[in-house]
């Protein structure tokens, strides 16, 4: 029987994570606008760790309701599963925007670039190496993530902690060659708009890389604790749709970026 007694939906209880959280985000971005003026970061490192704090706790209280309270009925895992949805479609329309800039400038470069395409003096990358590198090393986190979905679906629990260990260890390892790409750049984000559009674009990436890494983390300690089982994961779907969303994004940015836009 539901908490509440008279329906399926989870009427949540009085918590004070909404309003420590808008408190910290509004710490977050007067501390970062800060920095930018004053150059001191105090106030972001605080807002930063107000905002992690209210995180962590947030999500396990959910953690809690829907592993061990027994509030997630089968209409509330509905529920999350078209907010995940509605989710990525919104980030797909964030990235489409860096798309729409990028060939906007590409396909008709105007005088002041030299009408070419990249601007002269732009030194591109090589597709063939690190970036390369990058989509194979996606492709097969891609590859590694839907073996854990299944293999916990097979109630196959050793499987499942070892391809999702695989999957966060190769999202680590993009992260790093990409930080690596980005400190031997021979452009920065100040070189015209092709230096803008790229960094901004695959900056963006790499922080939702950044982002779904931990989200799969997070996932593979709960998966650890046995959290999950062959029909109650969500928590560990969500992550591994917001990660083949990752992995697209990065295709298309590599086809029309790094290979055509090179």
């Amino acid at each position: 029987m539901p908490k509440h007694g008279h329906h399926a939906y989870h009427l949540v209880d009085v918590s004070p994570w909404p309003l420590t959280g808008s408190i910290s985000a509004m710490m977050l971005t007067t501390g970062l606008v800060k920095w930018f003026h004053q150059f001191n970061m105090d106030l972001l490192i605080l807002g930063f760790i107000a905002t992690l704090l209210t995180m962590i706790q947030w999500w396990r209280d959910i953690t809690r309701e829907g592993t061990y309270q027994g509030l997630h009925t089968s209409k509330v895992v509905n529920g999350l599963r078209w907010g995940m949805i509605l989710f990525i479609a919104s980030e797909v329309l964030f990235f489409f925007s860096f798309f729409w800039a990028f060939f906007h400038s590409s396909l008709s470069p105007t005088v002041e670039l030299g009408t070419c395409w990249p601007p002269a003096g732009i030194n591109t990358f090589n597709p063939f190496q690190i970036p390369l590198l990058n989509t194979a090393i996606l492709l097969a986190s891609g590859a590694t993530v839907t073996w854990a979905h299944h293999a916990l679906l097979a109630s196959n629990h050793t499987q499942a902690l070892q391809s999702l260990a695989l999957t966060v260890t190769l999202g680590m390892y993009f992260t790093a060659l990409q930080a690596m790409e980005y400190y031997e750049a021979p452009f920065t984000i100040a070189d015209s708009v092709y230096g803008s559009t790229f960094f901004v674009a695959t900056g963006f990436h790499g922080l939702h890389v950044i982002i779904g890494s931990c989200f799969l983390l997070v996932s593979l300690y709960r998966m650890y604790m046995c959290h999950f089982s062959s029909t109650h994961h969500f928590g560990f779907e969500a992550a591994a749709w917001y990660w083949h969303f990752v992995d697209v994004v990065w295709l298309f940015l590599y086809i029309s970026i790094y290979w055509w836009g090179g």
